[in-house]
């Protein structure tokens, strides 16, 4: 029998990698004959770097760029095992977290240190960029990313602009002189879960300015000044990227990426999944397990157990998820392709037990999944997984009930 594991982290306690092998571990011990397939997984968001660099042997690279506000901080980047491709998350050197609440500002603030940190990537001979925008505290269109690139955003009398979203009303025109020749022939995948165009009232500044520190006032003022500059980008470029979905995500970034960097917008979930050739996998395996630290209504939308389970029940392979926990509310998931979903979280509990205990309480569950399997195999006896795992729906409310008189 092969079982695939292809779970998310549990947020702020267990990495995929250590998800992955607390359950195989479980599931050998029961049933060691087993071919088990290891899938860390991520949805383009937090920890997805460290998802695939861990998942490849890679490595981080450290480097000093500036902030939203032009302060130094020490952001990083990933390389992946290979050499060959860079890895980075926007909300490292350019996101919402970096800054106290009363120091968002959206009209001031940059994405020069992406910029930074692509630069440096580029000048170590990388060609393969995945970066994830979510978080950011900006709405500059990635204008400061482009000035980091060597790109000339020039106001009328020719001079080079300053940071931030309204500065982009200044521009008039784009030098491209000294724009870093190493950005020839590369290749930019923009994980992007969100289809907002770059301005309007369901745009960067109207939808997500907000959040970011801007009072109606200065929304309106954003949204004008990324108009202004999606006039000059197609000034220069010829392109018409005024309202393109997915160019309104993290403050218009992705006009920037599209105009200039000729990448390609994609859902975070489907750009982990080809990284990983997840399908094929899938297709090859018995049984798929995956999983996430809170399992809801909020899942279906991109998140990693919807996406692998999608993909599952294209090859009508059977799925059981393990989450740290679930909502009644997750049971729709199961027109989504999940045979069962089961909880690590046995008792009631503070937050802070619950996460000391995430490891040791996966392990229970697993283990009496993998226990749950084996006797279901020989009761069947030996059928295909597929007709064993749909009757695991029946006996998920008895295993809940079990594993509270059982829990250590």
């Amino acid at each position: 029998m092969r079982i695939l594991i292809a779970p998310d982290s549990f947020k702020e306690s267990l990495s995929a990698k250590e998800v992955i092998n607390t359950i195989s571990n479980a599931f050998i011990l029961e049933m060691p004959d087993l071919t088990i397939i290891k899938v860390p997984m991520a949805d383009g968001g937090e920890g997805t770097a460290e998802t695939l660099i861990e998942a490849t042997n890679g490595y981080f690279v450290e480097k000093d760029v500036f902030d939203p506000l032009c302060r130094k901080i020490k952001s990083k980047y990933g390389i992946t095992g290979d050499g060959k491709r860079c890895i980075i998350e926007m909300a490292s050197c350019c996101g919402l977290s970096l800054l106290k609440p009363e120091e968002r500002n959206p009209s001031i603030t940059t994405t020069f240190g992406l910029g930074e940190l692509i630069r440096d990537a580029l000048n170590k001979g990388i060609k393969e960029f995945i970066i994830g925008i979510g978080g950011s505290a900006t709405n500059d269109a990635g204008a400061g990313m482009l000035q980091a690139l060597g790109f000339g955003l020039k106001d009328k009398d020719g001079k080079e602009i300053g940071f931030g979203g309204y500065e982009l009303e200044r521009v008039e025109s784009i030098d491209l002189t000294n724009v870093d020749y190493n950005l020839k022939d590369t290749k930019f995948l923009i994980a992007c879960d969100v289809d907002n165009p770059m301005v309007g009232e369901n745009g960067a500044s109207y939808v997500y300015g907000p959040q970011k520190g801007a009072d109606m006032q200065m929304v309106e003022k954003l949204d004008k000044a990324l108009v202004k500059f999606s006039k000059v980008i197609k000034k220069v470029t010829g392109m018409d990227i005024y309202n393109i979905p997915g160019t309104g995500a993290a403050g218009g970034i992705g006009a920037a990426f599209l105009s200039f960097l000729n990448a390609k917008l994609m859902p975070g979930f489907e750009i982990v999944s080809e990284f990983h050739n997840l399908e094929e996998k899938i297709k090859e395996s018995d049984l798929v397990i995956t999983g996430e630290g809170k399992t809801d209504h909020q899942t279906k939308f991109g998140k990693v157990v919807s996406g692998v389970s999608k993909i599952a029940k294209r090859h009508n392979k059977p799925v059981i998820c393990i989450s740290g926990s679930y909502t009644e509310d997750a049971t729709t998931l199961y027109d989504y392709g999940i045979t069962a979903i089961f909880s690590s979280i046995h008792t009631p509990d503070n937050l802070e037990n619950i996460m000391k205990n995430a490891n040791k309480n996966l392990h229970f569950t697993a283990l009496n999944v993998a226990r749950m399997i084996k006797f279901l195999n020989k009761k069947k006896g030996g059928g295909p997984p597929e007709s064993l795992l749909t009757t695991l729906k029946d006996f998920e409310q008895s295993y809940q009930t079990l594993i509270k008189d059982q829990a250590p």
